[in-house]
């Protein structure tokens, strides 16, 4: 077993710290998904001198590739799993439903993609693939009979309904904060013309950005050549390419096998964002988006981009979901018609699509952080600091991580 850390936190924590007294909040970080989550809250509470904030990467023989690896860059206090799980935080701050269970402290549990209930009809994972799931069900918020959460931070009021249905005795417990992500991409619209400089984009070249969540039915699992297909089609004077992939399938298969997998559009161009920063900029800076199911093409829907769907999920898709709302106000992709007149289809059904996709994200636009802030500091009994009211998004004026 691994050495404990000498850090912030046990029997004798007082006699190494510098500042004393401090509460302990604690990030879980199961997937690089609910890591970048978390991320877009953490910024709400971490510089206040009262609180220390650490991570942890549990590790129970089913972990994800290269996920401590991605928290131990940002720069935090890493605790061994082993070491949380022997110690009671102040605050817990979570964006996956693993391991929820085996934590001690009040637990501040949020959705990790667009809107808490999932757009897929069945759990992926795996034994699990002929259930019905929604991401609000009792198996997932409850454990021998007692609800994981003390806060369930919602995105939309309909998702009250949802949980009134599923686990109708985790209510109390539920709270409707919004998205924190969809409001930092609206707040931070006006960077758009940096965020195209730091990618290269020189004006009057448009951004063509290909989204793919990750399993075997998305845009790069049955479309794998569709980026070449772009940059073969597309004027490289007048276009650029980018492709957003899930961080499930970096993951899964390995950075140097996915870069190898892109190697030739590389060599011509193709912009490969990173899984741990800069998506959200992307979609910013993108002038037409190509996607599939996943939360990126939604959230990508909500900021405005014009969106042509080249997989839309099928029947694995839940009716009235999100991605059943995207697909079925967004143009599908046609091989018998040249992109330019598509990028206009989608430009054109681009405001409606805005309009359904983004309230069905958020009942709160706008508020999310607030909201959430306010959620954090009850549950370490802590008054807000002065000002936090007024007070959006810490990381202001650029609240996205840096893509350069």
């Amino acid at each position: 077993m691994d050495k404990w850390i000498r850090g912030p936190i046990g029997l004798d924590a007082d006699r190494r710290v510098t500042r004393s007294g401090c509460r302990n909040a604690v990030v879980v970080v199961p997937t690089m998904t609910a890591g970048t989550r978390l991320l877009d809250a953490l910024p709400l509470l971490e510089a206040d001198h009262r609180v220390q904030t650490v991570f942890t990467v549990p590790h129970t023989g089913d972990g994800w590739h290269g996920v401590e690896e991605f928290v131990r860059a940002q720069h935090g206090l890493v605790l061994p799993w082993h070491q949380a799980l022997q110690h009671r935080f102040d605050l817990v701050l979570a964006a996956s439903h693993r391991h929820l269970d085996e934590l001690h402290g009040p637990i501040l549990l949020l959705a990790h993609g667009a809107g808490t209930v999932k757009s897929r009809r069945f759990s992926r994972k795996a034994g699990a693939a002929t259930l019905p799931a929604t991401g609000l069900d009792r198996e997932l918020l409850t454990h021998r009979g007692r609800i994981l959460p003390a806060v369930l931070g919602l995105a939309t009021d309909a998702e009250v309904a949802a949980l009134r249905r599923s686990c109708p005795e985790a209510l109390p417990r539920a709270l409707v904060v919004g998205d924190i992500c969809l409001d930092e991409m609206l707040e931070s619209v006006a960077l758009r013309e940096i965020y195209r400089h730091r990618l290269g984009i020189d004006p009057g070249r448009r951004l063509v950005t290909v989204s793919s969540t990750w399993s075997a039915d998305s845009v790069f699992g049955r479309l794998p050549r569709l980026c070449h297909a772009l940059r073969d089609a597309l004027p490289p004077s007048r276009y650029a390419v980018a492709a957003v992939l899930h961080p499930n399938v970096w993951t899964v298969h390995g950075r140097r096998q996915v870069t190898a997998w892109f190697a030739d559009c590389l060599r011509d161009g193709l912009l490969l964002i990173p899984p741990d920063q800069g998506w959200q900029a992307t979609m910013v800076a993108s002038d037409w988006v190509i996607g599939d199911y996943g939360s990126t093409t939604a959230y990508a829907a909500a900021l405005g981009r014009p969106v042509t769907l080249a997989v839309d999920g099928g029947s694995a898709i839940r009716p009235g979901s999100i991605a059943d709302l995207v697909r079925r106000h967004a143009p599908g992709l046609r091989y018998d018609v040249a992109l330019a007149p598509q990028e206009e289809v989608a430009s054109r059904a681009s405001d409606r699509l805005a309009r359904v996709v983004r309230a069905a994200i958020t009942s709160r636009p706008g508020q999310a952080a607030a909201v959430l802030r306010r959620a954090m500091y009850e549950l370490l009994e802590l008054p807000e600091p002065d000002g936090a009211a007024s007070t959006r998004f810490v990381r202001s004026p650029n609240p996205l991580r840096d893509i350069a």
